[in-house]
């Protein structure tokens, strides 16, 4: 199981302008740089507050979902032979934290690699239901949830992504977990225009729930979900921003992704 991730802090104001004008500062101080030594990105390229990985680190002991195979790394180049060293690696796409795409349930559904960028960059909303998952690991999310969550902080923002914390990141490998209600899936996507939905646990809907409702309402609404998130306990409910590294395969039902948090200092 992995360890908790970095949390990083950072100088400047986030914003999805502050984004777009740090990532440039980034890819400049990137190719202006000597051909030998790569410079560092300085705090002054990131944005303003905090960025927090949202993403486990993927290993051998990572856990999976039943009847999928484990990720795997081998060596097949060596500095000593040729002067570079080059894992090959060997996984199921919805392995680690990763996205699924509408394809991965919907037939003719959207792919992974044709989901669009304006999708994932998204406001995040953390829907805590800990309180009742410590006692029962069949607990979803509900409407009620969604309703309580803006009654402290208003209406969902136009376009969120809205993740469940439940405190599951390092019981993972445990055969029940909390997943998303079907009314509440359903409300997301019918009724507050959600990009999609996220989990701290292996799926979106209860781990023991062979229907499935949560991944049908979301992906079959042309929505995307991301599983297996991290350190969401390390962002507020709301206010931050994510962002979501989706995989660019062609034809990909999902993939392994790095998700962050830019969290406003």
């Amino acid at each position: 199981m992995c360890g908790p991730e970095v949390v990083e802090t950072v100088n400047r104001r986030i914003g999805r302008r502050a984004l777009f004008g740090s990532l440039g500062a980034a890819a400049l101080t990137v190719a202006t740089a000597g051909a030998v030594r790569a410079e560092p990105v300085v705090a002054s390229a990131i944005p303003a507050g905090r960025l927090v990985d949202l993403t486990h680190t993927l290993s051998p002991a990572f856990p999976v979902w039943p009847g999928s195979e484990p990720f795997s790394m081998r060596p097949v180049a060596a500095y000593e032979l040729g002067g570079f060293l080059v894992n090959k690696l060997s996984y199921w796409e919805h392995t680690g934290t990763h996205i699924d795409a509408p394809a991965h349930r919907v037939r003719g559904g959207a792919t992974a690699d044709i989901l669009p960028l304006e999708d994932l960059i998204a406001p995040l909303v953390v829907l805590d239901i800990s309180a009742r998952s410590a006692s029962d690991p069949e607990a979803v999310v509900t409407t009620e949830d969604i309703a309580q969550w803006e009654r402290e902080h208003g209406r969902i923002p136009d376009r969120a992504l809205v993740a469940m914390h439940s405190r599951w990141q390092n019981r993972l490998a445990e055969r029940a977990a909390p997943g998303f209600g079907a009314d509440a899936a359903r409300m997301l996507v019918r009724e507050r225009n959600v990009v999609g939905i996220g989990v701290d646990t292996l799926s979106l809907d209860r781990m023991n729930d062979r229907e499935y409702p949560a991944h049908t309402a979301v992906l079959g609404a042309g929505r995307y979900g991301v599983e297996a998130l991290a350190n969401l306990d390390a962002v507020p409910p709301a206010g931050a921003t994510v962002v979501v590294g989706a995989p660019k395969h062609a034809g990909a039902t999902g993939g392994p992704c790095r998700v962050f948090a830019m969290v406003p200092g």
